[in-house]
């Protein structure tokens, strides 16, 4: 197939465009101007690179023009910024969406939509978190998430557009940003390697759900050839770690402490959230075969190297 992957430059389209190109299919990757492009040797005639504003009604349709498929993976805002800025989350996200899909529903083309299984549900009634369970998020990001993942029902109600939403859990692994404001996998191990204290949000009892990325990204090719009637997808690893287990976990990594700071705890951040993975079992025949500490290891393998070499792409 045709794939487009809307906001594929970064961490998770990186990995997206490898399992696609391994899959056999050609992979279009539409991102914003100036972005540092990701090397795939040896796989450059069955990549296409294009730019432009996710906003902009022409550079959508030159993007959408001849794929089968769209990955839909923009998101303007984090979890953390989202409350600032809500009418800015709402104008860029949203709203560029719209036109994505009325450009979809006359293009007949399938939509798969990468949501967000920590932020959707808001404070957990259960754990763990079953697809069925009320989305009462408590942060703009989230809100944004369950607004497209709405609309999608519609234009499926009304127009049979052909869509499946993945809502995946914390994802972690190599190639994620180190300096970032999201990924604490990553960001938690560049600071431990260089010695640096990490600071904790409250008192670390926080927990959460983390899925190594390539299991991440085979829920997502799976969803690619997918025709069921299930539209909605927890994708996770099933269990919960808190960030005190987490650092526990990579000081026996490292064999060494890590200085850690506890600071004040954020108010969008839910006490816990640990997906109910059963329903993605069941209907996309997938399941998480990497475990925590192996995907921790090949983490930290990558971030050592690129920490020597000075590049975190």
């Amino acid at each position: 197939m045709n794939c487009l992957i809307l906001g594929g430059g970064g961490f998770l389209g990186y990995h997206l465009c490898q399992a696609l190109l391994a899959a056999g299919h050609r992979v279009r990757i539409f991102d914003r101007p100036n972005l540092e492009r990701y090397a795939l040797p040896d796989e450059e005639e069955r990549v296409e690179w294009t730019e432009g504003d996710f906003v902009n009604q022409e550079d959508l349709e030159a993007a959408i023009a001849g794929c089968d498929v769209v990955y839909h993976l923009v998101s303007t805002t984090l979890p953390k910024s989202s409350n600032d800025n809500p009418v800015y989350d709402m104008e860029t996200n949203v709203i560029g969406t719209l036109r994505l899909l009325e450009l979809a529903k006359r293009k007949n083309k399938k939509i798969i939509f990468v949501s967000s299984g920590g932020t959707v549900y808001g404070i957990p009634e259960e754990i763990p978190i079953k697809e069925s369970h009320p989305t009462n998020p408590i942060c703009s990001y989230g809100i944004v998430k369950v607004v497209i993942e709405k609309y999608l029902y519609l234009y499926r109600h009304l127009h049979n557009l052909d869509y499946c939403v993945i809502r995946p859990s914390n994802p972690f692994g190599e190639r994620q940003r180190v300096t970032g404001a999201q990924g604490a996998v990553a960001v938690f191990l560049h600071k431990a390697l260089r010695d640096e204290p990490i600071e904790i949000w409250g008192d670390g009892t926080v927990v959460r759900d983390f899925i190594y990325v390539g299991d991440l990204i085979t829920a997502l090719v799976k969803a690619l050839t997918d025709t069921g009637e299930q539209r909605i997808f927890n994708i996770g690893s099933g269990q919960g770690k808190s960030l005190n287990d987490l650092l526990s976990e990579m000081e026996a990594l490292l064999d060494r402490q890590i200085h850690r700071i506890y600071i004040q705890s954020r108010a969008f951040d839910v006490p816990s959230n640990v997906l109910d993975i059963s329903m993605a079992a069941r209907h996309l025949n997938w399941q998480p075969t990497t475990s925590f500490k192996e995907g921790l290891s090949r983490t930290l393998t990558w971030i050592s190297a690129h920490e020597m070499s000075g590049d975190q792409r």
